[in-house]
């Protein structure tokens, strides 16, 4: 199992790099790298004991697969195969699947990392690989936005290098456990790094504009799996160092209400999903022990949310509701809305009902609500008019991807089957439809207009300086 985990970690470099010496088989060989990669997620599901290997002793590799490894790895291998269907007749160079798969293999780096060095290089190379797909369109505004990510995430990563060395001064290792007993400002600085990798909190307020203006395919990838390159790691300092647990859970709490906040306002389809994004990944955090099941279910919804987003004839739900869709798309976006809202006979009711379970007694009331705004927010998509006619024209590749994005939704519905009893089903149905509700009643009248000033660049840098004195103070106390 080691020999097949390092050739399986190794595969996507080589072959990205590979693309360029057979550019006509670009296509194909993108898409076997991703078929590699759902085998190995399913090798280490039946495997009965999480795989530990340590190289080159304390300044070395530290890895560590498990069942939290394996949900994350699943969720990039099919979310990444959609894109690549997704954009199979679309006439993408070999340079787009090259960075695809080099980001593909990044990201699940990151997923078996155990140590910060490594994790460290991971996210650096998915930096540059989604700077490079951000900005593959070549226009003005997509060079400013990818240079505006690459800018936030190295300043994120820089910090977290510093708390990196901090800690390896005190425990001579850059293992994950080291945490502990860490002094705080290595504890702040490695967090700050994740959290805004992750799009978590305040900290996450570069994710909306990124997610929004690059190519759709592209935000299905950031969003799907990126982000969660930042918040795996999280999850796994929480299992890991007991510490960490509530601060992680605090952070999942409170970032599950802001996004959730900003989401249910917002008149822009993609920046809607993108704000719902980081209300998503706190609930990831919220309950970091089954965050696997719900960050799989999240990466489907997502990408084909974004795909579908990307052939509607507007982003503006205001022109969408005076202009209806064709009805396919449509009902793929209250599949996937449905979903994750948490209604039944789709995973994301199971992985709801299963992270609701998990949850200390004082997150419980902010989850909920957060479920609530949830409902809320997705009515927006459910209550667009349709229309039957095919004169909406759709990329060539989007049925192929959205089929296998939904049907993964109703597939991984039986990871957690045990969910279905009567006072589970009733409570996420209730929420629903007051959500429903709430929304025709109330959101659908009113016409609020969100700021953005803390989105403006600058403004990010200076989020960071706060957040940091914010985590000085928590992990002191």
């Amino acid at each position: 199992m080691v020999l097949i985990s390092l050739l399986w970690v190794t595969l996507p470099f080589f072959i990205g790099f590979s693309i360029y010496l057979l550019p006509q088989a670009a296509r194909l060989l993108a898409f076997g790298v991703t078929l590699v990669s759902l085998a190995y997620a399913m090798v280490v599901f039946s495997q009965p004991a999480p795989l530990s290997l340590t190289l080159l002793d304390s300044f070395g590799v530290t890895l560590l697969v498990d069942d939290l490894s394996a949900f994350f790895i699943l969720t990039n291998a099919l979310v990444t195969a959609a894109v690549i269907l997704y954009c199979w007749p679309s006439g993408k160079t070999s340079f787009f699947y090259t960075q695809a798969i080099i980001l593909h293999g990044s990201v699940n780096a990151a997923f078996i990392c155990a140590d910060l060095i490594s994790l460290y290089v991971a996210l650096e190379v998915i930096g540059i690989a989604a700077f490079l797909l951000i900005a593959y369109p070549r226009s003005d505004k997509t060079l400013w936005v990818a240079l505006r990510y690459l800018f936030v995430s190295n300043t994120a990563m820089l910090f977290y290098l510093v708390g990196a060395i901090l800690l390896y001064q005190t425990h001579q290792s850059f293992a994950f456990t080291g945490l502990a007993g860490a002094p705080i400002e290595a504890q702040a600085l490695i967090l700050l790094g994740l959290l805004t990798k992750g799009g978590i909190f305040v900290s996450g307020l570069w994710l909306p504009l990124t997610h929004s203006e690059s190519e759709s395919p592209v935000s299905a990838l950031l969003s799907g799996v990126v982000v969660k390159a930042g918040v795996f790691p999280l999850a796994r300092m929480a299992l890991l160092v007991g510490e960490l647990d509530p601060l992680v859970r605090l952070f999942g709490v409170a970032t599950a209400l802001f996004g959730v906040a900003y989401a249910m306002f917002e008149k822009d389809t993609k920046r809607m999903l993108a704000f719902h994004t980081i209300s998503q990944m706190g609930f990831v955090l919220a309950a970091p022990e089954v965050g696997g099941f719900y960050a799989l279910t999240h990466g489907f919804v997502k990408a084909a949310l974004f795909l579908c987003a990307g052939n509607l004839p507007s982003r503006s739900f205001k022109v969408l509701h005076d202009q209806p869709i064709h009805r396919p798309i449509w009902i793929a976006l209250v599949i996937a809305s449905f979903s994750i809202s948490g209604f039944p006979l789709l995973s994301g009711f199971g992985a709801k009902v299963l992270t609701m379970k998990n949850l200390a007694d004082w997150q419980v009331i902010a989850m909920n609500l957060a479920a609530l705004g949830t409902a809320i927010s997705f009515a927006k998509f459910i209550f667009l008019p349709q229309k039957s006619d095919s004169s909406q024209a759709v990329k060539s590749g989007f049925w192929p991807a959205v089929v296998l994005l939904l049907g993964g939704l109703v597939v991984a519905n039986v990871v957690y089957y045990e969910a279905y009893t009567w006072d589970n089903v009733i409570k996420p149905l209730a929420t629903i439809f007051l959500g429903w509700l709430i929304y025709l009643v109330v959101i659908r009248r009113l016409a609020i207009k969100l700021p953005r000033v803390l989105e403006d660049f600058e403004h990010l840098i200076g989020i960071m300086a706060l957040a940091i004195l914010g985590l000085l103070g928590m992990v002191l106390v």
